[in-house]
């Protein structure tokens, strides 16, 4: 069974190394450095969720490893406890200050060095939680507009790399305030809820991507997926809801509660996200409910057309 936590052991004693994998290994994945410039390395390559790191080695000490953890974007959070022969006060301070978040003295006693990192363990998982807490729309329980804008930025990036196209889709629940008005709000909070089930349920690739943007409207990422195969997804998401067969007989756009869908494609062109791509498919959202409501509209790098509802 994969262990839940992974440790970087850092020390160039291999007796103390040996001696701590023996300790944590039963319940930990251990990855194990010598040196300072190993210790970079790896924490970088595997992200270890907790450092145990020496003070005293050559070449580059533990003080200045915690500098350029610190320093860096992937490691700054990885949490690091010191464990060091240099055990006077003015020393953990010193570690302390630097970033660390527990310094344990040599010679350690075992039971004290499993219970700190059992505890900063726990505590690194609180924090992920709320972290996960704060990324997910409460209501709907998919990811909110915080977690759209990590993952389209993510994206935009990866696609610019690569060259690839990234197609957005901007979708919105056709005459809501209306539907809240006749049924109430509870009745539309399960729309909304059975609305991101059904696009969550047409999206089948694993980087395919869907948040509640706010209210009503929803967005989607389309990782590698060009003008046509945006459309046709766009399609599918339409299709998928309307098939929800969700009463509505005051909407004018059928007897069942539909979506309109407007969505852009482009090959990503610079580093920073450019927003025209987001405000096109936005654009196009409102074009779509313009035409009739429950369709979409699609742009393929500026060049829009309207692909109506056969």
């Amino acid at each position: 069974m994969k262990k839940p936590f992974t440790l970087l052991i850092v020390d160039d004693e291999k007796q103390n190394r040996t001696l701590l994998t023996e300790l944590l290994q039963d319940d930990y994945q251990i990855i194990l450095a010598k040196n300072g410039v190993q210790a970079l390395e790896r924490a970088q390559s595997h992200l270890p969720d907790l450092i145990l790191l020496d003070v005293l080695m050559p070449e580059m000490d533990g003080l200045e490893v915690i500098r350029a953890l610190k320093a860096g974007d992937l490691t700054r959070h990885i949490p690091v406890i010191f464990v060091s022969a240099l055990d006077k006060p003015d020393d953990e301070e010193r570690g302390l200050d630097l970033g660390a978040v527990d310094y344990v003295a040599k010679p350690f006693h075992p039971p004290i060095v499993r219970a700190r990192v059992r505890n900063h363990l726990h505590a690194v998982h609180q924090r992920r939680l709320l972290e996960q807490l704060a990324l997910i729309d409460s209501l709907t329980e998919i990811p909110n507009r915080r977690r759209f804008v990590e993952v389209y930025e993510r994206e935009w990036r990866r696609c610019m790399r690569n060259q690839r196209p990234l197609s957005l889709i901007v979708l919105d629940v056709d005459l809501f305030k209306r539907y809240n008005d006749t049924y109430g709000h509870a009745a539309g909070d399960v729309v909304l809820k059975r609305v991101a089930g059904a696009v969550q349920s047409a999206l089948k690739r694993p980087a395919d991507f869907v948040a509640r943007f706010g209210g009503e409207e929803f967005v989607v990422v389309l990782p590698d997926a060009d003008a046509a195969s945006g459309w046709q997804m766009a399609e599918k998401i339409r299709l998928a809801v309307e098939n929800e067969c969700i009463p509505y007989p005051e909407s004018d756009a059928g007897p069942w509660l539909t979506v309109s869908l407007g969505g852009a494609t482009q090959v990503p062109s610079g580093v920073e996200v450019d927003a025209r791509l987001f405000d096109e498919a936005d654009h196009l959202l409102y074009e779509a409910k313009g035409s009739g409501r429950n369709r979409a509209s699609w742009s393929a790098a500026g060049d829009a057309t309207n692909q109506v509802r056969v």
